[in-house]
């Protein structure tokens, strides 16, 4: 049972602070939400819920970083909830690639409006905004310059870890949301230019085309035949053209690309050697190659490849960059890490590569903790190899820009924008993504392209986009499961090693019972325990402290107000917000605060598990369990990214 308020005042920062994985996703995912309805069994309305914010929620149940798990509570108590495969089983049922797909887009398409829309890049960014701004009723059209969509998705993740069907299906969905028209093979500065865009009618203009240039090394050797950038590997790897690589391989790098291209080169190095004769590899050796291209062949079977694949980074190990499941995966395959070492040279004979060599790291950060490395001397040490990759990060390539767009590039060589509504400093012309704020992370992506797309309309249309309604549950019957905190993270399922073989899938999908497990871990972040009784009852606290002595986790707390104090910015701050704040000083005014004595209740909100027994042993019912929800009012059901974004600042009082 449950009592709703549709006009109950709530502090805009206490909510957010309060939804901690929603607000730790950039495009504002309710993952808490959708996770309790997988827990329920409910999972069509759990995937609709994964899925009204994100047009790549399929891609992102296999791929994203998933910063919403960094920030989930659960994790202080023992592990995060597992968000990212928890949305991977949804997709898998309702999703695009699934068999029975589910439309979340039905009934959503507003009525077609007389402007026109051209998105350069059919990446992550530009499929994002095409989809949202297709709802809200614009013609787009966007220009991708290679074969095939999805962009870095598509060219620079490996298909082990992301299938290539699955990004064709989130592609024909979003393709047929609305009116957009796809067009390939059409280069920014080959066959078209901005301002030209501009002159064929073109009312706004979003330019989203990535970072898909290497960055190179500047030390000696860095031309020798054998040296080859990540980028243009990945590059080659998946659009499926010849790459020619030795048997010997190391990988420059220690960030997520660098982890991928080390995979990947492994997986290269099987397929390219298998028919060498006069080599049987040991037991050791296969399991030192990232992956086999047989998979039901015996281990004792005579198998070719090369001998290793090794990855040198400048970092020592616990301040390597990439993603610790990546660093775990990577080196489960057979990949050998050397953390800790700074290239020096190339080393060649007749312009071929021979090796490279390193010197050992002192530091990587100085006292300030900016990137200032320095090494040892006499340290040099040589690998031998035959092929170097090197993944040390990723630009954009803007030379297309010309001076008539009028579009201005700032001095780290990306396009700089109005970061409020990502517009450049040409009327009309925007721009997100890696273009815009270097490499990040696939969600930040996707939210650039809905916080592009609102931009668009508002310039457009001159409108402005209200903020999400704010939805308040009393809940009657709150309860958690009894054994909450002894629930363990279920381990993702992964093929085994002797089945990985070319580019299969290595991540598999949780089965419907691990799921459910896993789902009963979260701790329900968006409801809470409220002190404000039933106003109707007239509810007043009687102080008898049964709600302390109850709370399993000792986060609540009865002293006397004689032990705080407050700071006059924080009076201030509580006249300001009387009106939020009524119930909590019961009738106290602000200004009385450290002169009048009394009680105070503290809430340790950090600490609470919504378990509710406080508001089951409240005697007098003061004590409330509600569950708070951000809704749309927009006509589309979209939700402005940018108007639920504002930081947690909330002053409060200080112990003596």
């Amino acid at each position: 049972m449950l009592k709703r308020y549709e006009d109950k005042a709530v502090d805009v920062q206490w909510l957010n602070s309060n939804f901690p994985c929603m607000m730790a996703c950039p495009a504002h995912t309710n993952a808490g939400r959708y996770v309790a309805l997988i827990a329920e069994g409910r999972y069509e309305e759990a995937y609709r819920l994964a899925r009204d914010p994100n047009p790549l929620a399929s891609i992102c149940g296999r791929v994203c970083a998933h910063p919403c798990e960094t920030a989930c509570r659960r994790g202080v108590i023992d592990k995060p909830i597992a968000i990212r495969a928890l949305k991977r089983f949804l997709t898998e049922r309702y999703g695009p690639e699934s068999r029975r797909p589910v439309d979340v887009n039905e009934g959503r398409i507003q009525k077609k409006l007389p402007y026109r829309v051209a998105i350069v890049g059919a990446g992550p960014v530009g499929l994002s905004a095409a989809h949202d701004l297709a709802l809200m009723g614009y013609s787009v059209t966007i220009f991708e310059a290679a074969p095939v969509a999805g962009g870095m998705l598509y060219l620079g993740v490996p298909e082990y870890r992301l299938p290539r069907s699955v990004i064709q299906a989130q592609v024909r969905e979003i393709l047929a949301t609305g009116d957009i028209t796809l067009k390939l093979n059409q280069a920014a500065g080959r066959d078209f230019t901005i301002a030209e865009l501009r002159r064929q009618g073109f009312d706004a203009v979003l330019v989203a085309v990535g970072a898909h240039s290497s960055r190179d090394l500047s030390i000696p050797g860095v031309d020798l035949d054998g040296v080859h950038k990540g980028i243009d590997f990945l590059l080659n790897v998946n659009l499926g053209y010849q790459f020619t690589i030795g048997k010997r391989v190391i990988v420059i790098g220690g960030g997520n690309v660098a982890m991928d291209v080390a995979r990947s080169a492994a997986r290269e190095v099987v397929r390219q050697h298998t028919a060498v004769e006069g080599q049987e590899p040991s037991r050791e050796n296969i399991e030192a190659v990232a992956a086999r291209e047989m998979m039901d062949v015996s281990l004792s079977a005579l198998r070719m490849g090369a001998r290793e694949v090794h990855l040198v980074c400048i970092e020592r190990r616990g301040e390597m960059p990439a993603a610790l499941e990546e660093i775990a995966e990577a080196e489960e395959e057979g990949i050998i890490l050397h953390p800790g070492f700074g290239p020096q040279r190339f080393i060649g004979g007749g312009g071929r590569l021979t090796g490279l060599e390193v010197v050992k790291t002192k530091r990587v950060f100085d006292e300030t903790g900016r990137f200032s490395p320095t090494f040892y001397e006499d340290s040099e040490t040589i690998f031998d190899c035959d092929t170097v990759i090197m993944a040390i990060g990723q630009a954009p390539r803007l030379d297309f820009l010309k001076p008539e767009d009028g579009v201005e590039i700032s001095r780290r060589g990306l396009i700089a924008v109005n970061p409020s509504n990502l517009m450049t400093s040409a009327a009309g012309v925007f721009a997100g993504g890696d273009c815009v704020f270097g490499p990040r992370l696939i969600i930040d992506s996707v939210a650039d392209g809905k916080r592009a797309a609102i931009g668009i309309d508002e310039f457009l249309r001159g409108v402005s986009h209200p903020e999400p309604a704010v939805t308040v549950e009393v809940l009657t019957r709150h309860t958690m499961p009894s054994d909450l905190l002894d629930l363990v993270r279920q381990p993702i399922p992964t093929l085994p090693l002797d089945r990985r073989g070319g580019m299969t899938e290595v991540e598999l999908v949780l089965d419907e019972r691990s799921a459910q497990l896993e789902a009963q871990r979260c701790l329900h972040c968006w409801v809470n325990t409220v002190f404000e009784g039933n106003v109707e009852d007239g509810s007043l606290c009687i102080l008898c402290g049964g709600c302390v002595d109850v709370c399993p986790e000792n986060c609540l707390e009865l002293v006397s107000l004689d032990r705080f104090q407050f700071e006059p910015e924080v009076v201030e701050q509580l006249v300001a917000q009387e009106s939020l704040l009524n119930v909590e000083l019961d009738e106290v005014k602000a200004e009385e605060l450290g002169v009048i004595s009394g009680s105070v209740m503290l809430k340790d909100e950090t600490r609470c598990i919504r378990c509710g027994l406080c508001a089951a042993r409240c005697p007098v019912d003061m004590i409330t369990m509600e569950a708070y929800n951000l809704t749309s009012t927009e006509p589309c059901g979209l939700i402005s990214i940018g108007a639920i974004n504002a930081p947690f600042q909330a002053a409060a009082g200080k112990t003596k």
